[in-house]
């Protein structure tokens, strides 16, 4: 018997070796991507940020605190300041909270998803907004980005007082009022956003989905007339950290409106 495989039965053997040496190479680039990926957020998971907390006062060239949107400390009120309504972010609803009077809607609260279709049917509901409060530690960068949206088209000026906090994806809304007014004892910080990116992805998915997500936010701040150039410091800033920005640097990147304007 003539054990030799024939040219084409050879043939079949060599194909189907080099497609399983292909996804065998796949699989191998894969898991070297995703053990990278880990490793670069490992660190943040089980090692805390060494920065202040965020109830700790910041000082130009000291800006950078801890942040953890579910557990945030807030700083006392200044002297002569209403009390705060919340001592930690932890106290606030983990959804936008809605209220309205006269004019000022007041938004309150971790920004979920789906707050953005919340909005859009409340704004159907409500009577005229001439004016929108913020108190927020952030949440999902692209419903802050539609309920901005929806905010520029009512030309609403957006204001914050002195117990008022806007973080992460806060600062977005904060950027739609036409007019844009913050106490300077107010907090208004930035940081790094994943924008859905799964770290488990391989590295080149999560890049793709974080380039489009920042050049998504830069149009918006451009359109809303903020300076795109305030987002260096929310580049340079981990997503466990929090950058706060100071009055001077709110009006240097027009994310307030100067007094008297």
């Amino acid at each position: 018997m003539n054990d030799t495989p024939s040219p084409s039965r050879a043939r079949r053997f060599d194909t189907r070796a080099a497609i399983l040496g292909v996804l065998a190479l796949q699989v191998v680039l894969a898991v070297l991507l995703m053990g990278r990926d880990v490793l670069s957020v490992l660190p943040q998971m089980v090692r805390p940020s060494d920065r202040p907390a965020f109830d700790t006062p910041v000082a130009p060239g000291d800006q950078t605190r801890r942040y953890a949107p579910d557990d945030l400390p807030f700083a006392p009120s200044r002297d002569g300041a209403p009390g705060r309504p919340y001592r930690t972010s932890g106290d606030m609803p983990v959804r936008l909270l809605f209220a309205q009077s006269d004019g000022l809607l007041s938004l309150t609260g971790q920004i979920a998803p789906g707050d953005a279709i919340r909005m859009e049917e409340h704004l159907q509901t409500a009577g005229p907004v001439t004016d929108v409060r913020l108190n927020s530690p952030g949440g999902s960068v692209q419903d802050a980005l539609s309920i901005g949206r929806q905010l520029r088209a009512l030309e609403a000026t957006t204001l914050m007082e002195a117990t008022d906090v806007c973080l992460s994806a806060c600062p977005y809304i904060l950027a739609s009022g036409v007019t844009r007014r913050v106490d300077d004892a107010a907090q208004v910080g930035v940081h790094q956003h994943f924008f859905g990116a799964n770290t488990a992805l391989p590295a080149f998915v999560a890049v793709e989905s974080i380039q489009q997500g920042q050049g998504e936010v830069m149009e918006y701040l451009d359109d809303m007339g903020v300076d795109p150039l305030i987002m260096r410091h929310a580049l340079k800033t981990p997503p466990d950290e929090i950058y706060i920005l100071l009055p001077e640097e709110l009006i240097t990147y027009r994310m307030v409106t100067p007094a008297g304007s």
